[in-house]
């Protein structure tokens, strides 16, 4: 992940999205609809685990839906925390969007889509819940974990639209902008932020989370095979490194 020594007394915060739902396999939106991980969600979330085995973690906190919760689970299971809930990451509620697709909002609300699509922060979809507002309550929480963690690193597990406006706040970019700056985040992988009293620095943006390299051998053991440091889980492709357009679009 990150490289550098971090400052005393500052917090280091894994932001990591839930693993694959039934719903997010074909793009539909999920928000506050409690939807299912697919075979692949489970398989990222064991793939986050592995990762979280060796990561040093002090704490984990997810949303209170069960698609985050059982996507801490496997890291849970890894390090012996026991993860906290915190209410205020939920997904926003996305009205009318929920279990749809936003091809088929475009044939139905033809004028809200398009001024979404211009300011998706200030016109959200109908019946949605107010960007601003989920931003704000996002932020707040992120904050809150990181005073109650100092010179600690947690696993924060949420969702692609809240975590994505959370930074926008946390990083003083204009929250119309959330789905042109941030592409949407690949299910499972980890975003770092430090942490330092009311100083927020990003240190990495979508990174698959690697398990750890294999120790090293003895001076007098025989030669290993090189090992590529870039291999990934089978599950994961470099489409859904390069971008998120399978798991986590721009277009949500």
């Amino acid at each position: 992940m990150s490289t550098g020594s971090t400052p005393a007394g500052s917090t280091t915060l894994f932001l990591a999205r839930h693993g694959e739902t039934v719903w997010h396999a074909e793009n539909r939106y999920a928000g506050v609809s409690d939807i299912s991980l697919t075979d692949r969600g489970t398989a990222q979330a064991s793939a986050l685990g592995a990762w979280a085995e060796y990561a040093g973690l002090d704490a984990i906190v997810t949303s209170p839906l069960s698609r985050a919760r059982r996507t801490a689970a496997p890291a849970a299971l890894a390090t012996g925390l026991s993860p906290l809930v915190e209410p205020d990451l939920v997904e926003l509620d996305f009205g009318i969007a929920e279990g749809r697709l936003l091809s088929e909002l475009e044939a139905t609300h033809p004028s809200e889509v398009a001024a979404f699509r211009l300011d998706p922060a200030g016109h959200p979809l109908p019946g949605g819940e107010n960007p601003d507002a989920a931003a704000g309550r996002g932020a707040a929480a992120l904050v809150r974990i990181a005073a109650a963690h100092p010179s600690q690193r947690v696993l924060v597990v949420a969702h692609n639209t809240l975590l994505r406006l959370t930074l926008c706040r946390l990083l003083g970019i204009p929250e119309r902008e959330y789905r042109r700056v941030l592409p949407g985040l690949v299910n499972c992988a980890l975003t770092e932020l430090r942490v330092t009293g009311d100083q927020v620095a990003l240190m990495s943006y979508n990174v698959p989370p690697l398990p750890a390299p294999p120790p090293a051998a003895a001076p007098d053991a025989p030669a290993a095979a090189p090992v590529n440091q870039g291999a990934r889980p089978e599950f994961w492709t470099s489409a859904d490194c390069a971008s998120s357009k399978r798991q986590g679009p721009p277009t949500r």
